[in-house]
């Protein structure tokens, strides 16, 4: 929580927000690297990996390889954030597939997301993030928003990713990395008046074959260590 979502959080005030979401969809990569240095390492099948590359391809066209650096350019420094916090959110998803959770998902969920809570407090304390904070300012749509993303974002999407962690494969798991742009897209069309393009129901159809080719063949085998 601390490195994923609060490196995600930091950098998107500076890295572009078509940047941030290619970067992102590097996480399913790094969960198949993170297992496969696993002592029990899982050695992804060509199917998985030929999804993977699909994927993070579809979402690099669905925000066009012209904007990926906006028009300020590349900042190498939140670069390299976004980057380590995708591989955080990789290790800590990779690791929570076998770690000693409550048998309760809702209690291991909420356990991860007060502790994730309490450092980032603590984080933005330290970076005097609340110096000028006046809670009169909050608009209601703000309000609105802070509820939601507690309700959908955090008791529903959460809890379902963490429970779903330990039901399949990570690989299988990790393609919302590669749908919630489409989603994303989509949602900007039919609730902002967004404009779809030829290239986003492109890319959108890449994604979604991606997606199927991870999700329809076979898991990837474990492979021990040699003693």
């Amino acid at each position: 929580m601390l490195g994923g979502n609060g490196g995600v959080t930091r950098a998107e005030l500076v890295i572009p927000s078509s940047l941030t979401a290619v970067l992102i969809t590097t996480v399913p990569i790094w969960m198949a690297l993170v297992e496969l240095l696993r002592k029990d390492r899982i050695v992804p099948t060509l199917h998985v990996v030929l999804g993977l590359v699909l994927g993070f391809g579809g979402v690099v066209l669905l925000v066009g390889p012209g904007d990926l650096a906006g028009s300020g350019g590349l900042n190498p420094l939140w670069t390299g954030v976004l980057i380590l916090a995708s591989l955080s959110w990789a290790i800590g998803s990779v690791y929570s597939r076998k770690a000693s959770l409550p048998k309760t998902p809702l209690l291991g969920s909420g356990m991860e997301m007060l502790a994730g809570g309490a450092l980032l407090l603590v984080a933005s304390l330290i970076s005097l993030e609340w110096v000028g904070f006046q809670p009169s300012n909050l608009s209601v749509l703000s309000l609105v928003s802070f509820i939601y993303l507690i309700v959908f974002g955090s008791l529903i999407g959460f809890s379902s990713y963490v429970w779903l962690l330990t039901k399949t494969t990570t690989a299988r798991v990790s393609t919302y990395a590669y749908v919630n742009p489409v989603v994303a897209v989509f949602l900007g069309y039919f609730l902002a008046g967004e404009q779809l393009t030829l290239r986003t129901l492109l890319a959108s159809s890449v994604i979604v074959i991606a997606v199927v080719v991870i999700t329809t063949f076979k898991s990837s085998r474990a492979v021990p260590y040699d003693d």
